[in-house]
């Protein structure tokens, strides 16, 4: 039987507030992952909202 060729990965926001995103990442890969996504408890500081894109 084969090995499963993806893993779920857990994809925690860089700007700290422990917002999360799960993701597949083939089992071969050796490199990190990172994709910019939307983080809605991150604070905007141009806008002073909170809600941005972060790494």
């Amino acid at each position: 039987m084969a090995k499963a060729g993806y893993v779920k990965v857990r994809l925690e926001s860089e700007a700290g507030t422990g917002y999360r995103y799960y993701a597949k990442r083939s089992t071969r890969a050796e490199y990190k992952i990172r994709k910019k996504k939307y983080d809605p408890w991150a604070l905007n500081e141009e806008t002073g909202k909170k809600g941005m894109h972060v790494f």
